[in-house]
């Protein structure tokens, strides 16, 4: 398959398309949780992205250098960001630290992640820098930890002018079935992203321009999908703090309503919060009819949540044509397939049997939602295991090329061969197969639970589960496993709870119902965790292999049988757990 042609690029580089919508009376607008609003010009995160340059090539920073970049959704990022590219250099968001009982090992990733970079400098902000001690001192970068306000002090001005093939960003993948790898992206691929992005979502003519985003910076769809986005169109961009939807997820729809926002992307996991916590009482007054691009990516996509989620708040002007499952990967910048606008979503009615058997489609009852055709300037095939290209409804591992793909892992030119072909082919590690001209996704290779002889992606469980009482939306996991004293492998369920854990054997029973009603397998085990347990990605995503790992050393372990006042304080404890997981994501 191959998408339109790529429309004239109108920058060659990010700090080129800064300076250009500097001139327009756009900008940012940050909500807090009391939905007090501050609003940032283009222009004036320019002016301070400058006096930042400035600061860094003081401190020593030099064209090509990367810097670590550990903040929250702030002016500050805007700052760092913007800052490192003005100054020519190299910016490398992480995520900060939100989860304070698991620092040793956020230090170990982060460690990491700032060595394999040759990080010179981290730019952070008091707060952090605080959580950051032992990270930094194992990576020991040249140019220290530093906070924002500290190298933006001072009056001068910097623009460095870079090449187009210069590099314009390391992000890492999501990590979800590997460690994370840095991903380089130049500068001309950034562009081609935002490009196909504009073609792809045109703004509906008398519609205002503006995105609304919660999605957190240090990821691609929250950093390229929305912050780059907005600059290139160019429009306004409200952001709304990670954290603050977590807890408060009716935000998000008040200020879609608020703003009038025609463009805001999301996981799967979102559109599920918001019909499980949004209040009717919070959306009083509240239009979403201006939101004609309602992006569902980054996971897989439950249909039943999109018709739940169309069901729930199309009283309040919510189109199911606005709802849109996307596909991508940080290895292409962002985006590889879309399906049209305003169509909603294309199911296909699949034969989960035959595809995990033979990788054919045949009509069936498991329903899969298209991911669409490939944006402008992308070609998608779907290969079998010699690398030949497959006919449509056989089910093969997906290939993409464009001129937004990654030059490569930075500094690791073994994993770049494995990914990368000569011609450009960058093997996804996703599974899926073409249907009308369509792609649909069935799974990551890695992640497969086979049973007896049959192959079936870990999603065809977990969909089931969504809607199960007593699970937590989006919070579990199938595995394949061995179980002691067996030679075949069979299927592991690893949920966590929502109510207290003297329910677990009632939720654990309502799991197995719904995974053999909807696809015919009886689980092995089933094990009811504690919120906030099963291993994340810095994005979100669930570890897969690590639970596995975890719960096959005996790390996670099931509750001790408590009397009555134990069980009181179990149950306490478990609604605080809750509370905090919820408000860490």
């Amino acid at each position: 398959m191959r998408g339109p042609a790529l429309p004239p690029v109108r920058y060659a580089t990010v700090t080129e398309m800064l300076t250009a919508t500097a001139r327009s009376e756009m900008g940012l607008t940050f909500v807090d949780a009391s939905e007090r609003e501050t609003v940032v010009s283009w222009a004036e995160v320019h002016r301070r992205a400058r006096q930042t340059a400035a600061g860094l090539q003081r401190l020593g920073v030099a064209e090509g250098d990367r810097v670590a970049i550990l903040l929250p959704t702030s002016l500050g990022f805007m700052d760092a960001f913007f800052g490192t590219l003005l100054a020519g250099a190299v910016p490398v968001p992480l995520y900060p630290p939100v989860r304070l009982g698991r620092l040793e090992e956020y230090h170990r990733s982060t460690a990491r992640m700032l060595e394999v970079t040759g990080a010179a400098v981290v730019l952070t902000d008091l707060k952090v820098k605080l959580l950051l001690g032992a990270a930094v001192e194992a990576a020991r970068p040249r140019l220290g930890c530093r906070t924002v306000d500290e190298v933006s002090r001072g009056d001068d001005a910097l623009t460095v002018s870079v090449r187009p093939e210069a590099l314009g960003l390391i992000q890492f993948s999501s990590g979800s079935t590997v460690d994370p790898k840095p991903v380089a992206l130049t500068h001309a691929a950034l562009m081609a992203q935002v490009a196909a992005l504009e073609a792809a979502s045109p703004l509906p003519p008398g519609t205002p321009p503006v995105g609304v985003s919660w999605l957190p910076l240090y990821h691609d769809m929250g950093l390229i999908g929305c912050l780059l986005a907005a600059l290139y169109y160019p429009g306004n961009l409200v952001l709304i703090p990670p954290e603050v939807f977590l807890a408060r997820p009716a935000l998000w729809l008040r200020a879609l309503s608020r703003h009038k926002g025609f463009i805001s992307p999301a996981p799967n996991f979102a559109y599920g919060l918001c019909l499980k916590r949004v209040k009717d009482s919070e959306l009083e007054g509240v239009d979403l009819s201006w939101w004609k691009h309602a992006l569902n990516g980054a996971e897989p996509v439950s249909l039943e949540t999109l018709r739940r989620f169309v069901d729930r708040f199309e009283r309040y002007g919510f189109s199911s044509s606005a709802l849109r499952p996307v596909y991508g990967l940080s290895e292409a910048s962002l985006a590889v397939t879309f399906p049209p606008a305003g169509r909603g979503p294309r199911p296909l009615a699949v034969d989960a049997g035959v595809l995990a058997q033979e990788g054919r489609v045949e009509e069936g009852s498991r329903a899969l939602v298209s991911v669409g055709a490939p944006v402008a300037g992308v070609e998608v095939q779907v290969r079998d295991e010699q690398g030949l290209e497959l006919p449509e409804r056989r089910v093969g591992r997906v290939f993409a090329r464009g001129p937004s793909v990654m030059v490569g892992y930075y500094g690791d030119a073994e994993a770049t061969s494995r990914a990368l072909s000569p011609e450009g082919w960058l093997d996804t590690g996703d599974l899926g197969f073409v249907a009308g001209g369509e792609l649909y996704l069935t799974g990551r290779a890695k992640d497969l639970v086979i049973i007896r002889g049959a192959n079936h992606a870990p999603q065809a469980f977990e969909e089931c589960l969504q809607a199960v009482e007593g699970v937590r939306v989006g919070c579990a996991v199938a595995l394949g496993f061995t179980p002691e004293g067996t030679e075949d492998e069979a299927l592991l369920i690893l949920a966590e709870r929502v109510g207290p854990v003297v329910e677990d054997a009632t939720v654990e029973e309502r799991v197995r119902a719904a995974v053999v009603a909807n696809t015919g397998v009886r689980p092995h085990t089933v094990r009811m965790l504690d919120p906030g347990t099963l291993p994340r990605t810095s994005s979100g995503k669930l570890r897969r292999s690590e639970a596995l790992r975890l719960y096959l050393a005996g790390e996670l372990r099931p509750p001790k049988k408590v009397g009555a006042v134990g069980l009181a304080v179990e149950m306490a404890r478990s609604a605080l757990a809750f509370v905090r997981s919820e408000q860490e994501g």
